[in-house]
């Protein structure tokens, strides 16, 4: 009796616990989400398609660009729903150094995908494969790759498609990639329509903990605005003020700096010291001994054209047809280009190891850097000058942390707006008539 009473509570508890279990036992597993697909690259970022035709359509619209109402949310949304697309929600990016890049799109009817496809490939040859059970689609000519699931859509433009397609096929239920998860926790930019954050090896390597890009724009200019976050304070502060040329707004490649940088002097051990040192080797430029003579006011411009007069050897005749050497003066039209900082003690040794390693030039009185035209100079305690003119251009206070550079007709101009311990602020403008005249950002 006590046995057969034993056994059927063993029953009794067997099944009691084999019915409690059987949701875990046969489940199916829940399926990956988007962002637990998302694969990780040096540069991933986030889109708000819609709300970014919205806000660059009166860009579009003023420059009177061709493509204009293909980019338009009107447009974009009717695309969106006819193939399946929700571009409602975030468009998901990512990109590599090497130049390869690819998104992640919602899908909201997987079903309407494939006439998409079908009308692309009146236009491009498309070839299809299938890897695991899963169908790709290919443009060989531009290495693009397609591909899509149930609620997700998948392209990637680049000679790695493998690794990142199995980063996409193979993701776990709430198995998001570390560098995703820590960028859509950041409440910086959490507002823009267009962010991108960087996850690049180079960047770490100098200490830069967060790096991050939004997009802002108006009808003249794209904006690009960047926020870096140091894991070690930046030994670096913003000057009230200090003195950088008058003119600077008239050069073509110009830079003005007014930073305090002593307390860098100071942390040879800190990693962007020792990154920018790095760099300096390379290129055979003696960083250490600029930082030592460097007091933290630089202004730098290039551009335009300048007069000077000079001094050169004639040989002539006499009446008697005898030589003699004559010496003359002639206008010579040279390259505008001048540049002033303020010094400290060891600013001579560092002008002589820039001699030595033929990175400066000297021509009797003169100097030159590099491939800049021969350039006068003056200095004293304080500050070096060295410019093409005949007169060395004049100073002014200025509270400027700029740099302005044109590279084929376009103008760019990067600020550092505020700087504080951990944390830098910039902005970098581009005018947008230069970039749509040529179809090209750089």
């Amino acid at each position: 009796m006590i046995r057969k009473t034993i056994t059927i509570v063993i029953l009794a508890a067997a099944l009691g616990a084999f019915l409690y279990f059987k949701p875990f036992l046969f489940q199916k597993p829940t399926p990956p989400r988007l962002i637990d697909r998302l694969p990780s690259a040096d540069f991933i970022g986030k889109a708000n398609i819609l709300d970014l035709a919205r806000e660059t359509s009166g860009m579009m619209y003023y420059h009177k660009i061709p493509f204009r109402d293909f980019t338009s949310y009107e447009f974009l949304l009717g695309q969106g729903k006819m193939y399946g697309l929700n571009l409602q929600k975030q468009v998901y990016l990512f990109g590599n150094e090497g130049g390869d890049w690819g998104c992640m799109v919602e899908v909201s009817d997987s079903s309407k995908i494939g006439q998409g496809i079908e009308r692309l490939r009146k236009f491009i040859t498309i070839e299809d494969t299938t890897i695991n059970d899963h169908k790709i689609f290919n443009y060989k000519k531009e290495k693009m790759f397609l591909h899509y699931g149930r609620n997700y859509l998948f392209f990637y433009k680049g000679a790695d498609f493998n690794s990142y397609f199995n980063q996409v096929t193979k993701a776990k239920y709430l198995g998001i990639d570390k560098a995703w998860k820590t960028f859509l926790s950041k409440k910086q930019f959490r507002d823009e329509h267009l962010v991108i954050y960087s996850n690049w090896e180079r960047l770490q390597n100098m200490g830069i903990k967060t790096a991050m890009f939004a997009h802002d724009s108006d009808s003249l200019s794209f904006n690009l605005k960047s926020y870096l976050r140091k894991e070690s304070p930046f030994y670096i502060t913003k000057k009230e003020s200090g003195k950088g040329f008058k003119n600077i707004e008239n050069a073509t490649k110009s830079i003005e700096l007014h930073l305090d940088i002593s307390e860098l002097r100071k942390h040879p051990e800190d990693k962007l010291y020792k990154e920018l040192a790095k760099i300096g080797k390379r290129f055979g430029f003696p960083f250490v001994d600029f930082l030592k003579s460097w007091n933290g006011d630089l202004s730098f411009m290039e551009g335009g054209l300048q007069t000077i007069q000079e001094t050169y050897i004639e040989t002539e005749l006499d009446e008697d047809f005898n030589t003699a050497e004559v010496e003359k003066t002639r206008e010579v039209v040279v390259p505008g280009y001048s540049v002033y900082f303020t010094s400290t003690y060891h600013t001579p040794i560092f002008i002589n190891k820039l001699l030595k390693k033929g990175i400066l030039t000297q021509e009797e009185q003169n100097y030159r850097f590099l491939f800049s035209p021969l350039l006068h100079t003056t200095n004293n305690r304080t500050s070096y000058q060295f410019y093409s003119g005949q007169q060395a251009p004049k100073t002014i206070q200025s509270t400027r942390n700029q740099v302005i550079w044109t590279k084929e007709g376009t103008r760019y101009i990067f600020n550092i707006d505020s700087l504080n311990t951990y944390e830098a602020f910039g902005s970098l403008q581009i005018p947008v008539r230069r970039i749509f005249r040529r179809n090209k950002l750089i």
